[in-house]
């Protein structure tokens, strides 16, 4: 049996190919780094580390991921990105929202980031931590922390659970709240047969 917490940890021991981001939100992921960056030459090299394949096993969990990231010295560095997670109550309301809404549940059950969500869920304005253990001292995000960012953007391509993962919650236990929601939205909106049979 899964518990909550094994749910709550996943470790992709390989990423797709690529160092672009291919799904909007995917794209929008890399954004909110980019538009922190103030240094387009370090975002460079970042993309040119996560296409030859310097960073290594990802591990995701809630409001963290990491990975080691080869660089020019013999032993990786330790890179991280940071997003905060959200409330209990702040996921009681967007799952509320999901079950409500037929067509941003069918979205998430076919892998994609509902458009009604995109506000919610992507990282906001310096929402994404950069931290790398890296001797570079320069404004974030170092060249390994933005290869661990373009590799995580096509982890979210292939899985926006990634995504909600990082908010917060598994995909198990948000699918079995999302089904129970949907059902008592369900029953909610059924008409009220024993009215029109009194006794």
């Amino acid at each position: 049996m899964i518990t909550a917490r094994d749910d709550r940890r996943r470790t992709f021991e390989t990423v797709p190919a690529g160092a672009e981001a291919v799904s909007w939100w995917g794209r929008a992921w890399v954004s909110a780094l980019e538009d922190a960056s103030g240094d387009p030459a370090r975002l460079a090299r970042g993309r040119g580390y996560a296409a030859a394949g310097h960073v290594d096993a990802v591990t995701v969990t809630p409001g963290r991921i990491v990975a080691y990231v080869r660089g020019s010295r013999p032993r990786p560095y330790r890179t991280e990105l940071t997003l905060p997670a959200f409330t209990d109550p702040e996921w009681s309301e967007l799952l509320e929202e999901v079950a409500a809404d037929p067509a941003a549940l069918g979205a998430l059950l076919e892998r994609e980031v509902p458009q009604s969500l995109a506000g919610t869920v992507l990282p906001g304005v310096r929402e994404l931590v950069p931290r790398c253990s890296c001797p570079d001292v320069g404004r974030p995000p170092c060249k390994h922390a933005a290869a661990l960012c373009y590799r995580a953007a096509r982890l979210l391509d292939e899985d926006p659970f990634v995504l909600l993962l990082l908010r917060g919650r598994g995909e198990r236990e948000l699918l079995e709240d999302l089904t129970r929601r949907n059902a008592a939205h369900a029953a909610r909106e059924q008409p009220d047969t024993a009215a029109d049979f009194p006794g």
